[in-house]
């Protein structure tokens, strides 16, 4: 583990990632209050931005609730410092920031992104790249979607206009089969 710049004693160093790294107040679980558990290869603690660095396989885990991807950048709120030398007082959440093989997986849908981005403030994941949600058999996909974690509610976009033009959003949906009986 790498901490920052500074050079920091053995029993600071992991009160320092402690209070970097804890992802309270995250939701990434619909209407959770579930610790969130990570994981991952490798973590740097950058303490003078308030910034833990995921990387490897990393994965963030809320309940029933899942986002993984390559690197997991972390961010929380920046307060005043406590002293003169100990640095900022790193707060809640912020935003946390999915690079490379985004997953976010729910009980109901699976979506597939190159990257993700999950703001506290609004409590919403927005991927993008090559977006692929599937939900059952359904499938949809476009270059960008926003997940509402609270509602469950999400809204796939792209950039692309006009009918017969590649890259529109696109969703192959099956009929419920217990209907017809």
């Amino acid at each position: 583990m790498r901490l920052g710049h500074a050079a920091i004693t053995c029993s600071t160093a992991l009160a320092a990632a402690l209070l970097c790294v804890s992802p309270a107040a995250a939701q990434l679980a619909r209407n959770s209050s579930a610790p969130v558990d990570l994981t991952a290869d490798q973590l740097e603690v950058v303490n003078a931005q308030c910034l833990a660095i995921w990387r490897g396989s990393a994965e963030a885990l809320q309940a029933d609730s899942r986002l993984r991807a390559d690197v997991l950048k972390i961010y929380n709120t920046v307060g005043a410092a406590r002293s003169a030398s100990s640095g900022p007082n790193c707060g809640q959440v912020q935003r946390m920031e999915a690079e490379g093989s985004v997953y976010y997986v729910t009980p109901q849908q699976r979506v597939r992104g190159d990257a993700a981005t999950y703001d506290a403030a609004t409590e919403t994941i927005v991927m993008t790249g090559d977006v692929v949600a599937a939900q059952g058999k359904n499938v949809l996909r476009g270059q960008r979607m926003v997940i509402h974690v609270n509602t469950g509610e999400a809204q796939m976009q792209t950039s692309v206009k006009g009918r017969n033009k590649p890259g529109r959003v696109r969703g192959v949906f099956y009929p419920n089969e217990q209907a017809r009986r």
